[in-house]
């Protein structure tokens, strides 16, 4: 056993709608390691019961997984609206939404996120973002006016499989940006935050 197996172990159990819809990204889609997982899922959820969001907005749906997770702390009349670009997985995300009791909660919205964003006027408690990494520091600033005061943005991949500490400078655009995001959020005045190294990086920010 391993150490993350004894995290899994000593964590409560995935749900098994959440167990089959791991499975069928794993079967189904190329790049199965973005769906966010059992770990994952359940410091969501967590981090969700612990907030209490009744809005909550996610960049980069993919396919579902971690939207159900933290639909599951919405209280009723909760909302949460998720963004993602690729139209091809429409279908199969709305399934997996269907196959739980939470698809009531969840707002699907296809297209480009930041022209998305623009277009909800609502104000949110949490936001998650997981989509394109390129992308980091617009979603970041798209977001953070729609964002109450004490609310949270829930940043992955912020450590980017350790490319973040290379001593050469890198020159692929998704580690550039990461970086640049990591950067601009250390030093931003109008939040606190701290980075988790929960699976890729994780970085929790607190708007003041």
């Amino acid at each position: 056993m391993n150490l993350d197996e004894y995290i899994s172990n000593h964590s409560d159990a995935e749900p098994e709608y959440l167990a089959k819809i791991n499975r069928a990204t794993h079967v189904k889609l190329i790049n199965p390691r973005m769906c966010s997982g059992h770990l994952q899922g359940r410091v969501l959820s967590m981090f969700c019961r612990m907030i209490q969001p009744n809005r909550i907005l996610e960049l980069g749906t993919f396919t579902g997984y971690s939207a159900l997770c933290m639909a599951e702390a919405l209280p009723e009349g909760g909302v949460l609206h998720t963004i993602e670009c690729d139209d091809e997985l429409e279908d199969f995300i709305l399934q997996n939404f269907a196959g739980s009791e939470y698809a009531d909660k969840i707002q699907l919205h296809i297209g480009d996120a930041l022209t998305e964003i623009e277009k909800l006027n609502e104000t949110f408690d949490l936001v998650f973002i997981d989509a394109d990494k390129r992308e980091y520091l617009d979603y970041y600033e798209a977001v953070l006016p729609k964002l109450r005061c004490g609310g949270y943005i829930l940043a992955d991949n912020t450590l980017w499989d350790g490319k973040v500490l290379k001593t050469v400078e890198p020159n692929d655009k998704q580690t550039i940006e990461i970086m640049r995001f990591n950067d601009f959020v250390a030093t931003d005045p109008r939040v606190e935050k701290v980075i988790l190294p929960l699976r890729d990086g994780l970085t929790l920010i607190r708007k003041k």
